[in-house]
């Protein structure tokens, strides 16, 4: 009887014997007159026996290119050719395990120039296989590196290619090995087809045709250059059409942080017109409190981490609404009527707020996962992804602002925000508790910043000074869509996150942000009511 170790011996001589001759039947694919050229030929017959595996467009043959690459192929004084590895070895001809192998083999030498037409010839293999990451990873390994020889295989992978993103780097390829050629229709036709293009690797093929040097064109034919140029003007729109899509993006993206930063901003400043300066620190405090639910789904609910957020966006409500509350019950509701003294009051809560975290957190930021489904983006075109977790939230943004309007026009407490900020003596006269409706409207303007920081922590780090990137830009988003006005704060939002975005192309982020601020400050000027005039008391004073 066998003893474990026997059985486990066995059973890896089995295993390796079976592996060797699925390697050996795969080598056995490579006809014996392309096999001797690759195992006793010069160079030349060594390319041409390389450009016929190619032209095959048969994956078995890539075991024996890469025995080749690892430098396991050996050949005897007979003129037969061995696959060897670990000791144990196959007839590349027949296909047979070899044991025991000849003495006196010879080891094939491949030279680094060889070596990289092998790895050419693996990646054009590669083109046919079933998975698209295979094809993909082959289409980049041949991009730069393959010459005239692999054009019939990518010709063949073009035909029955079906994904576009690998697509457009055969064809590319293809484009760039074409304009290499001797036959001018041939250039003028790959030339042609660079000009469907829009990925930014074309525009750099078509300006080398048109690139000069001491004065003259490198590119002599005229017909040539001028196929160039137009292709380039074409290859040029798509490609600023690409940019000005992901300049769009960007500033409606950075539009809807700043809507739902300066949100619950515009609902407490238009009620109560008290200037809160930590408004801020709410945002930081929704953020955190995302953190705390992630790190709880991440200890003791780890199989449901990806829905984490669906409890995450209430907690960060409730808990920023409740300390905005309590704010307003013990700090704020004493100084009203006095902006001045309320300024330095918040302010000085921010900076207590800020100093718990520390306390509590630490100084450092701390990290906050997306989930899976958050992960990754869609490729509109080549080089413009627009990342799925500033799709969510823009969505987020949108659909908060949905239930904020619902909230102010069909309910109740809405009918109340509205009467106390129109009229709130006549309100008061009428029943409405006016000083109850601060506290909840302080309350909800306090959650919709939770909610915004909820958002940050999927884009960014979460960290104590958080909340202080985002309160100035709130307040002009706010003073120029109109005090208390949330259609304003939506047009003021997206306006001011998409010009941003387009300034920051043209003059850098530090510029931009001035030019905004310039811009602001010129508006204001001559319209202090902002993008819509203010309705209620403070109109009224």
């Amino acid at each position: 009887m066998l003893d474990g170790t026997a059985i486990v011996r066995v059973f890896l001589r089995r295993f390796l014997a079976c592996a060797l001759w699925m390697v050996a039947l795969s080598c056995s694919a490579v006809t014996p007159d392309v096999l001797e050229k690759l195992a006793f030929g010069d160079s030349d017959a060594k390319n041409a026996a390389l450009a016929t595996i190619i032209n095959s467009a048969d994956e078995s043959a890539i075991p024996l290119l890469q025995a080749l690459a690892d430098d396991t192929v050996q050949t005897s004084p007979e003129k037969k050719v061995y696959v060897v590895k670990d000791g144990k070895g196959v007839d590349a001809a027949t296909g047979k395990p070899v044991d025991p192998l000849p003495d006196n083999l010879d080891d094939v030498v491949i030279n680094n120039v060889m070596r990289k037409q092998i790895g050419v010839a693996i990646a054009a293999l590669k083109l046919t296989s079933a998975s698209k990451d295979v094809r993909l990873a082959a289409a980049k390994e041949l991009q730069g590196n393959a010459e005239e020889d692999a054009l019939p295989a990518l010709a063949k992978a073009l035909a029955k290619e079906t994904d576009a993103d690998v697509k457009a780097l055969l064809t590319l390829t293809q484009a760039s090995i074409q304009l290499q050629s001797k036959d001018k229709n041939l250039r003028l036709k790959a030339i042609a087809e660079l000009a469907q293009s829009n990925n930014p690797n074309t525009k750099t093929l078509l300006l080398g045709l048109l690139e000069k040097k001491d004065g003259n064109f490198v590119e002599a034919d005229p017909d040539i250059r001028n196929a160039a140029q137009l292709s380039l003007n074409a290859v040029q729109s798509k490609l600023s059409t690409g940019e000005r899509i992901a300049q769009v993006f960007s500033g409606i993206s950075l539009g809807s942080i700043l809507l739902l930063a300066a949100l619950g901003l515009a609902i407490t400043y238009g009620l109560m017109g008290v200037i809160n300066m930590a408004h801020g620190e709410l945002i930081m405090v929704g953020a955190y409190s995302t953190y705390l639910v992630q790190n709880f789904f991440r200890n003791h609910l780890a199989g449901a981490f990806d829905w984490y957020l669906l409890v995450a966006v209430p907690v960060s409500f409730i808990v920023a609404a409740i300390v905005g509350m309590i704010l307003e019950r013990l700090v704020i509701r004493w100084l009203y009527g006095r902006p001045l003294e309320t300024l330095l009051a918040t302010w000085g809560i921010s900076l207590m707020l800020i100093q718990g975290c520390r306390s509590i957190f630490g100084a450092q930021n701390v990290q906050v996962e997306n989930p899976v489904w958050m992960s990754g983006g869609i490729e509109v075109m080549t080089g413009v992804v627009l990342p799925y977790s500033r799709i969510v939230i823009i969505g987020f943004a949108f659909a908060v602002l949905l239930l904020v309007w619902v909230m102010l026009t069909r309910t109740r407490l809405g009918l109340f925000v509205r009467a106390v900020t129109q009229n709130r003596s006549m309100a008061a006269c009428v029943g409405v508790p006016t000083k109850r409706i601060d506290t909840w409207c302080f309350g909800l303007g306090s959650g919709i910043a939770g909610l915004a920081g909820c958002a940050l922590s999927q884009i960014g780090n979460v960290g104590p000074d958080l909340g202080q990137s985002y309160i100035v830009d709130s307040f002009m988003v706010v003073v120029l869509g109109g005090v208390g006005q949330l259609a304003g704060t939506v047009y003021a939002a997206l306006g001011l996150g998409i010009a941003n975005k387009f300034l920051e192309g043209v003059a850098g982020a530090v510029l931009a942000k001035i030019c905004v601020l310039v811009f602001i400050i010129i508006f204001i000027q001559k319209r202090p009511q902002g993008l819509f005039a203010i309705k209620g008391r403070f109109a009224d004073a």
